[in-house]
């Protein structure tokens, strides 16, 4: 254990829907609730303004509409996410070379090791690097984020999760039993539902009780490895180290459908959807794959997952997709398929082309996109590469989408519904903008990339608005005649 809190854990503040605010003049001091909208849908992230109303990510979307129903409900913007997040990103690694990333949000520093001149040593200097990162983010993004020092990574985590939001907390060396006895033990990495049913049942709750426990019963409840592990962890004692390089084990896209899906075409048609998404993204981050793996869940939450292994090494579009074919052959799906989903593992840096496979004709495209079927979940991890497509006529545009106009100039999809699309015209670094409807196939109307977001303009707005001191006032302004789910308007769907 180091006897200084030269480990970071930097977590951004509500990302997602943070990062919307900021995007969106209208939308800053009001709830913003970010993910699937569709009947199955569920929370990616929620706003602090939306919190104050109960809503919690992974909460299916319904609850949060009946918490929540004048919160702005939007569709994830991937691309957007990820050029905030390589701002960030830039940011930690300017400070250390050591910069372990573990989402879009979330990163762990060591500031043990400087990227140039010499490491911060005493509490004080590690501090204050602490607060110049956080301050140096909110410069260019406008965003808050919140930091917790410490001499692990647990312990680190734990800091940033007791900072939120807005804030940094240091860890001394030394206090961890201290800290660590009275917190459920589901705290501690590597416990989860299943772990922490089985210590449950012993009478083990709190860090505190495993400690006492001892290593000896932890291993007779959970086995060797793990039993060892939570012990350690429970006494503090974590020595893993940040890691600059996690490579990617896989490569998977998936989708949960609003209906369960019955038809074998459709399910077929899906899958090879989902194929060439999978591809997209291989090939995107540079990599190839020998294994492709189809995941199908059922209407109960059975799911099976069934693989295949190739001759080598394939980012092959026509490969991954007659390979997830033949794999779906083998699964029943005449109870209906609520999920589907198609992943390649075995990951490497080179191509070894089945040659057999390759001498078969061309695979047609197949349209695919945000809007090229009625999946609510969209991908849990990555996104879609850029921006969304023209919808296709009479298809209903993404609320939160960002849209220009031939006359009007850039705005972003405010609801949708009835041949009709309502779009909210103005900037990040504008005030909040005019609200006009348009037809759903209007030929001005086109899809556009995120704008950059405008920080300054961003930071005199929190300090001059309500912020986070209480909630939100309930209505706001009208969807101007848009109707339908889709609206991510201030009232209740519909209004």
């Amino acid at each position: 254990m180091r006897g200084v809190p030269s480990i970071l854990h930097l977590d951004m503040d509500a990302f997602y829907a943070s990062v919307e605010q900021a995007a969106k003049p209208s939308l800053r001091g009001r709830p913003v609730i970010v993910g699937g909208l569709g009947p199955r849908g569920v929370v990616a992230t929620a706003s602090y303004e939306a919190r104050l109303f109960g809503v919690r990510s992974a909460m299916p979307t319904a609850q949060a509409r009946r918490l929540c129903p004048h919160a702005a409900y939007l569709t994830p913007r991937f691309a957007c996410y990820r050029a905030v997040s390589a701002v960030v990103l830039g940011v930690l690694e300017e400070i250390s070379p050591l910069v372990e990333p573990l989402s879009l949000d979330e990163a762990f520093v060591d500031l043990a090791v400087a990227r140039t001149g010499r490491a911060p040593a005493t509490g004080d200097e590690l501090r204050a690097a602490a607060e110049s990162v956080r301050a140096r983010i909110r410069a260019l993004t406008g965003l808050t984020c919140s930091v917790g020092l410490a001499g692990s990574k647990m312990l680190a985590k734990i800091g940033s999760e007791r900072a939120k939001p807005d804030g940094l907390v240091v860890i001394v060396p030394g206090e961890e039993r201290t800290l660590l006895t009275p917190l459920p033990v589901r705290t501690l990495p590597g416990v989860g539902p299943a772990t922490e049913a089985a210590l449950r049942k012993a009478g083990i709750v709190t860090v505190g009780d495993a400690a006492r426990a001892g290593e000896d019963e932890l291993v007779r409840l959970l086995g060797r490895a793990h039993g060892a592990s939570v012990h350690a962890m429970s006494l503090g004692i974590d020595d893993r180290p940040v890691v600059a390089e996690r490579d990617a084990k896989s490569v998977s896209v998936e989708d949960t459908f609003d209906e369960d899906v019955t038809a074998r075409p459709r399910v077929r048609l899906e899958v090879d959807r989902l194929a060439l998404r999978c591809a997209e993204r291989l090939r995107a981050a540079g990599r190839s794959g020998r294994t492709v793996v189809l995941k199908v869940r059922g209407p109960d939450f059975t799911t099976l997952t069934r693989s295949e292994t190739l001759r080598g090494p394939t980012d092959d579009p026509g490969v991954i997709r007659e390979a997830a074919a033949r794999l779906l052959e083998g699964v029943d799906t005449t109870e209906g398929v609520r999920l589907l989903g198609v992943g390649v593992s075995g990951l490497a840096d080179f191509t070894q082309e089945d040659l057999f496979a390759q001498a078969g004709p061309a695979v047609p495209a197949v349209p695919h996109g945000p809007d090229a079927g009625p999946a609510a979940g969209g991908e849990p991890a990555g996104g879609h590469q850029g921006a969304a497509p023209a919808p296709e006529p009479g298809r209903r545009w993404s609320p939160g989408q960002d849209v220009t106009h031939d006359d009007h100039g850039p705005g972003w999809v405010q609801g949708s519904g009835l041949g009709r699309v309502t779009v909210r015209f103005e900037r990040p670094d504008s005030p909040p903008g005019r609200v006009r409807t348009f037809a759903e196939r209007d030929p001005a109307l086109h899809p556009s990339q995120p704008l950059p977001l405008a920080p300054k303009a961003l930071a005199q707005d929190r300090s001059a608005g309500p912020g986070r001191s209480g909630p939100a006032a309930p209505g706001g302004p009208p969807s101007s005649g848009a109707s339908g789910s889709a609206a991510a308007s201030f009232g209740p769907p519909g209004e």
